[in-house]
């Protein structure tokens, strides 16, 4: 989830920064860029993952 939130904070930088556009003096074009990284970092980190819905697709199913 962080990483597609990521990737839609991303591609609004490009956006602005392309359009030599900004949304005021506190957000600016690096400023994106850093939210960007930090949500990755999250992705990367396993923050937001559903970790039951992904332990079930590794295991293999018993023999009896």
């Amino acid at each position: 989830m962080f990483a597609i939130i990521g990737a839609v904070i991303f591609g609004l930088a490009l956006i602005l920064d392309l359009a030599n556009a900004s949304l005021g003096s506190a957000i600016t074009t690096s400023t994106l860029l850093l939210a960007g990284l930090l949500c990755v970092a999250l992705h990367m980190a396993g923050i937001g993952v559903n970790a039951r819905g992904r332990s079930f697709a590794w295991r293999r199913p018993r023999r009896r």
